[in-house]
């Protein structure tokens, strides 16, 4: 089964998964966390390159104040527990998005674990934080314009929040909603979309496996015809590869 390089998740459900068991929302984050250690490990396992996910968007804040406190309370318990193992096991640490407006210990917790894991090459893990889309494209472009360079497709890419890995080859959500929610505008151009009904906490091996079958079957021509597709060998495509 051919397996993406770059997955990328919308980590959807906690607060359902909670609520159903009658539980405050906080829990079903704590569960998402399992979660996301499980998810890791099978991607190190099927030999994914890049894991995203996307933690906690810019429009979170307009949460309940005692949801945000919660997960950013275990945002910081979460990196104490987990960064030796992702250390240990070749995990390599990025959290891409806007650090303005964190508090000090959440921001150093962050600096703390991309640094003690910024050897590592195993598996590129970004865990999306505070992060939007729109803001990602507005960065760079603010970024491109203060350093008086021309902004094209190339500059700007090479200045987005993701510069340092490859664009997703496939996008899963959870929860059952279908939309990417601001999450990964710009790089997810040509990203396969897989949409399920499983709420985050639930999600594991098989669930991966499903999407990855799923993702196997399609053919992704990148602007091109199928039957160019069928002769890459002969005229390769340049921006990306036709597979199915």
């Amino acid at each position: 089964m051919q397996v993406p390089k770059h997955v990328a998740i919308v980590m959807d459900g906690n607060g359902r998964w909670a609520q159903k068991r009658w539980l405050p929302r906080v829990a079903g984050h704590k569960q998402g966390v399992d979660a996301l250690r499980n998810t890791v490990a099978a991607c190190l396992e099927r030999k994914v390159r890049v894991l995203t996910v996307f933690a906690f968007s810019s429009e979170n804040w307009s949460r309940p104040a005692d949801e945000v406190s919660g997960l950013m309370e275990l945002l910081v318990m979460a990196l104490a527990r987990e960064v030796p193992k992702l250390e240990a096991n070749g995990v390599r640490l990025h959290f891409p998005g806007n650090r303005k407006g964190l508090s000090d210990k959440v921001v150093q917790g962050l600096e703390s674990a991309e640094r003690a894991t910024q050897h590592n090459d195993q598996l590129v893990l970004n865990v999306c934080f505070n992060y939007g889309g729109r803001w990602d494209v507005a960065q760079a472009a603010q970024r491109l314009a203060s350093q008086g360079i021309e902004i094209t497709e190339a500059s700007l890419s090479q200045a987005m929040s993701m510069a340092h890995v490859s664009d997703p080859d496939l996008m899963i959500r959870t929860g059952g909603e279908q939309r990417i929610s601001n999450f990964l505008l710009w790089q997810a151009a040509y990203t396969e979309l897989y949409f399920t009904e499983c709420l985050w906490p639930d999600f594991d091996a098989a669930e991966l496996d499903r999407a990855f079958a799923d993702y196997a079957g399609r053919q992704r021509r990148f602007g091109r015809t199928a039957e160019q597709c069928a002769s890459e060998e002969a005229a390769p495509v340049p921006t990306g590869s036709c597979h199915a």
